[in-house]
């Protein structure tokens, strides 16, 4: 695996703030029954990291005592951690909008039949990768008969409601390019998915997030061993689109990762880059109910071009 941090260290992004504080983005673990070729954690089943009970405590103390509007679960496959439906029921406890960012095949694995109406009861809002609406190109991506799968879990959560506006469970799908691309218009390539999963598999879903491959783990090693980091990073930056830097996660979200440090987005996790609060790095969750971060400067790097690309790119799908 190539580190591609000493690549991206070095860069002319331009300089922003946080803004209100609103979401708390928790990785509970880099464990996932999927190994996808296109997944910046590098998460997989041989993956041992679990977030600890007195950490998920922790995170539970901030959601009670700091007004924040969302929290977003996400991993490695988050429902794997024996807490998940804890931090869930007690969350929702709380009227949080919980997002679950499920890999839609935890749903079909053994032990896990009744996740899917444990969320639907949480009305846990589902964002769910789907890199295409098509068999070959899904399981290229993420595995054999990932696609099949897929397809099975988002007709169990149709049938329980999700995707269907008058239910309000709502299911939200995520593509990823195949390779080193931008993705496309997002508008356009939501009706393509609609029509083409409702024509052949009888699937509804809310939305589609297109999301671009960050050059970091996975995707950005591969990038190096073919000798097209460079390129890549050259399409980021030549693309980047200042009216997309009002809208990205990082102003209005703090990411906490599997032992309960804090990080300015997901991807600042994954390359080991802190939030830094009064020039101190490694700051605890436990620490963020008296911590004040409004105004507070983001830790950039090179890599966050492929949030500003284009039409933009956050935990949200396109911002432009």
């Amino acid at each position: 695996m190539h580190a591609t941090l000493p690549l991206l260290a070095t860069t002319d992004f331009p300089p922003i703030a946080r803004g209100k504080l609103d979401t708390l983005q928790v990785n509970l673990g880099y464990r996932c029954n999927q190994a996808c070729f296109h997944c910046h954690v590098n998460a997989s089943p041989d993956r041992t990291e679990m977030m600890a009970r007195e950490t998920v405590d922790a995170v539970l103390a901030v959601l009670r005592t700091r007004s924040i509007g969302t929290l977003d679960v996400t991993g490695g496959a988050p429902e794997l951690h024996p807490d998940f439906r804890r931090l869930v029921r007690e969350s929702r406890a709380l009227d949080l909008r919980v997002i679950d960012r499920c890999n839609l095949t935890i749903l079909n694995e053994p032990g896990f039949e009744d996740l899917a109406s444990f969320l639907a009861a949480e009305r846990v809002e589902i964002v769910a990768s789907l890199p295409c609406y098509s068999k070959d190109n899904v399981d290229r991506q993420r595995g054999e008969n990932v696609f099949e799968s897929s397809i099975l879990a988002l007709r169990k959560l149709n049938a329980l409601g999700y995707g269907d506006d008058d239910a309000g469970l709502v299911l939200n799908l995520v593509y990823n390019p195949q390779g080193p691309a931008l993705p496309p218009a997002q508008h356009t390539l939501e009706a393509a998915y609609k029509r083409e999963l409702a024509m052949h598999f009888g699937v509804v879903f809310n939305a589609l997030y297109t999301l671009a491959n960050m050059p970091i783990n996975r995707f950005g090693s591969m990038l190096v061993s073919h000798g097209k980091f460079a390129a890549y990073m050259q399409l980021l930056r030549s693309a980047h689109n200042p009216a997309n830097l009002d809208g990205v996660m990082c102003r209005s979200l703090v990411s906490v990762d599997w032992q309960g440090y804090l990080y300015d987005c997901d991807f600042n996790q994954m390359l080991g880059i802190p939030l830094l609060i009064a020039g101190r790095p490694r700051r605890h969750v436990s620490e963020l109910a008296r911590i004040a971060l409004d105004g507070l400067p983001i830790t950039v790097a090179d890599h966050c071009y492929g949030c500003t690309a284009g039409q933009g790119s956050s935990c949200g799908g396109a911002l432009g």
